[in-house]
């Protein structure tokens, strides 16, 4: 796949491990054993999907995440966080401040390769998609490029918030419930609460929304999920 992974993990046996699960899957692996050396590495190489653990001995992997999503640079990567906490207000912070996804351990290795094939088949399918933009009233998305703007304002979308919007727009003013947005952004079963999703459209419609607490372009259809737009 010629895809560059950083993983950023104090545990060496998990770094071991997954290394060689990811390259035996044809990804190129980088490592880092704290985040100092982490930050290090994403200030002077290029990465397609950064695997960060919480919870590191120098700067935890919340502050690294805040970096990354700070970086225009860096607003492709995708960021998949490793996490032993188990409280879902750890796992709901996280993805507030940029995380695309999470694990919790222990984990089965098998499942990180899982989700990041499917993390790149996404972005294999943007690129085969015929070069046609996806517009709704002001919000004009080119899925190919991977640019949005909204009333002409560049808007830097995280891969997951990206993809959602993608989702949407492509059959706007439909409903889709939480778990087809789910399964249609990731391929595989999700194993966290519903509001892993509900965080991810939260920061989308902080991003393009006029006035994210009256959204007119991702809204709550109650009982459902979320559409694009009025059906009307």
């Amino acid at each position: 796949m010629n895809k560059q992974l950083l993983i950023v993990e104090d545990d060496k046996e998990i770094v071991r491990v997954l290394r060689a699960y990811l390259e035996q899957a044809g990804f190129h692996v980088h490592t880092a054993y704290n985040g100092q050396a982490g930050l290090a590495l994403l200030a002077h190489e290029t990465f397609d999907l950064i695997i960060l653990d919480l919870m590191l001995p120098d700067k935890d992997g919340l502050d690294i995440t805040r970096f990354i999503r700070s970086q225009a640079r860096l607003a492709h990567l995708y960021i998949l966080m490793l996490t032993a906490r188990v409280e879902d207000t750890d796992k709901i912070l996280g993805l507030e401040l940029g995380a695309d996804d999470y694990v919790t351990k222990p984990f089965n290795p098998r499942e990180i390769v899982a989700r990041v094939r499917a993390v790149f088949r996404r972005q294999q399918d943007y690129s085969q998609q015929q070069d046609t933009l996806l517009t709704y009233e002001g919000l004009i998305v080119d899925p190919l490029r991977r640019l949005v703007t909204v009333d002409g304002r560049k808007v830097d979308l995280t891969p997951m918030e990206f993809s959602l919007l993608v989702t949407l727009l492509q059959q706007p003013g439909i409903p889709f419930s939480r778990s087809d947005l789910i399964q249609k952004r990731h391929g595989y079963d999700y194993e966290s609460l519903e509001r892993t999703l509900d965080s991810h459209i939260r920061n989308l419609r902080k991003k393009i929304e006029p006035d994210p607490g009256a959204p007119t372009y991702v809204q709550t259809v109650y009982g459902i999920g979320y559409r694009l737009g009025d059906p009307s």
